[in-house]
């Protein structure tokens, strides 16, 4: 039996490079080790996208806010079993969370998981400095095991010598690896992250790189060592959950847009679909002429703005998507897909035709319009959410609602926090279709993949005559 081990890798702060160094070390164990699985802590997919990309393994996203402890832990056994090891990249500062305690922080996930912290500090123009943060973070919170510092952005041999040689004498904990100040931005960045790897040219040479880097400056076999085992076993977490009665069966297949426009997916969304009965159909929004013959369809968030014309100008493809909602195919939509779901999107003046399902014309801020957890209740009927349920998920979005051809009445859920796509009020509904700018996780809320599958598998005997 194989037994994995694995840790948590942190930063002081967002911006601290603990991203760079966590899908450079992911690619280089990857190429020391058959299998290497990838987590991200919160509502994250840019930095899942390029884990993924590093491990060859899906990346998936562990988030105490949006799911219970039990279906985390679940989660995490689920799919790190099998692994010789496991990373997981936090998000933030290690103690930030959403109150002054600490609530759903990288340290209080570590702590949930039992792994050990390997720390990144970012060395911009500092020195023994480093030594007052690293000893700071190990003395807020003794639960927490910090096991090694990672520095980045060292500029000379000196401030490496000196850096180390401090941190180790005031804090006993090894640095195993000085990452240098690189010569080229390897991830440039857009909005609070990193470009998405689908849109990035020379994205595996980018992670080739990484690699090289983390295996000239990291000590990989020290990191190893300070790798904890994996402790929780599939066995011991597994909860009810609604699942359908016919789990496994190919039932229905769901075309799903994946491409530079469309590419926020969450794996657990995905494999929840899949073990529900669904067949996966990979389209491609910008070149496919039209949709192909599916049950159903799910369209994942992303920048279609980057791409809006490619978007506006594959005219067939609108048009079937249209064709398609007008006849009842079940269609789910979330930030992204549903700014494709509207008539147009306007961007420094100029006006890109979407497929037009629902009557609004979107434009875009230079400041974000929604950004961070939200709850909402579903208060009308639809085919993917039972009235009465509570939904936890997230918003990010920089997009503005220049023209709605509708009313509050007509939107099926009411934010409790958050935003939502107007007033207070989220979830478009028009035959089978709903989008909303809220993204779910299927591991919080696991309704969503059952009733997807359902819903489809519904449309699909009404379109047979059965």
């Amino acid at each position: 039996m194989k037994h994995s081990k694995g840790l948590v890798i942190a930063g002081l702060s967002g911006g601290s490079g603990k991203s760079v160094v966590s899908v450079g070390i992911t690619a280089a164990l990857a190429k020391r080790a058959d299998r290497v699985v990838p987590f991200k802590k919160g509502p994250d997919y840019i930095d899942a996208g390029w884990l993924q990309l590093a491990a060859g393994q899906r990346c998936y996203n562990l988030d105490p806010y949006l799911m219970s402890k039990q279906s985390l832990l679940s989660s995490y056994a689920k799919h790190s079993d099998g692994a010789d090891m496991v990373v997981v990249e936090g998000n933030r500062g290690l103690y930030d969370g959403v109150n002054a305690q600490g609530g759903y922080s990288t340290a209080e996930l570590a702590l949930t998981l039992d792994l050990p912290v390997l720390l990144v500090v970012d060395c911009t123009k500092t020195t023994r400095t480093v030594a007052a943060m690293v000893l700071g973070c190990q003395k807020f919170d003794s639960r927490i095991r910090i096991c090694g510092v990672v520095l980045n952005q060292i500029a000379t041999e000196r401030q490496r010598a000196l850096v180390t040689q401090t941190v180790e004498h005031y804090t006993s904990l090894p640095v195993i690896g000085a990452v240098p100040r690189l010569k080229k931005d390897i991830f440039p960045m857009r909005h609070l992250g990193m470009v998405p790897h689908q849109e990035y040219a020379g994205s595996r040479e980018a992670v080739d790189y990484l690699a090289g880097i983390v295996e000239e400056n990291v000590d990989l076999v020290q990191l190893e060592k300070i790798m904890a085992p994996v402790r929780v076993a599939p066995s011991d977490t597994q909860e009810p959950s609604p699942v359908s009665s016919k789990i496994g069966e190919k039932r229905v297949k769901i075309g799903v847009l994946q491409d530079a426009a469309f590419q926020f997916y969450y794996s657990e969304n995905l494999e929840a679909l899949e073990s529900n009965g669904a067949e996966l159909v990979y389209i491609n929004a910008m070149k496919d002429k039209e949709l192909p013959e599916i049950d159903g369809l799910y369209i994942g968030g992303g920048f279609p703005e980057t791409g809006a014309c490619r978007l506006a100008l594959n005219k067939s493809f609108r048009a079937s998507v249209k064709k398609a909602a007008e006849s009842g195919l079940p269609i789910y939509a979330e930030c992204g897909g549903l700014i494709y779901l509207g008539e147009s999107l306007v961007l420094d003046g100029e006006e890109f035709p979407l497929t037009g399902v629902f009557p609004i014309r979107f434009g875009m801020s230079a400041k974000p319009q929604a950004h961070g957890y939200s709850i909402f209740n579903v208060e009308k009927k639809n085919g993917f959410y039972p009235q009465g349920l509570e939904v936890k998920g997230h918003e990010f979005r920089y997009s503005t609602v220049l023209h709605w051809g509708g009313s509050d009445t007509d939107l099926a859920v009411k934010m409790t926090r958050g935003k939502g796509f107007i007033n207070g009020r989220d979830g478009l509904v028009r035959n089978n279709v709903f989008a909303l700018y809220t993204h779910v996780h299927a591991e919080g809320t696991p309704q969503w993949a059952v009733n997807f599958v359902d819903l489809c598998c519904t449309a699909q005997r009404g379109r047979s005559g059965r």
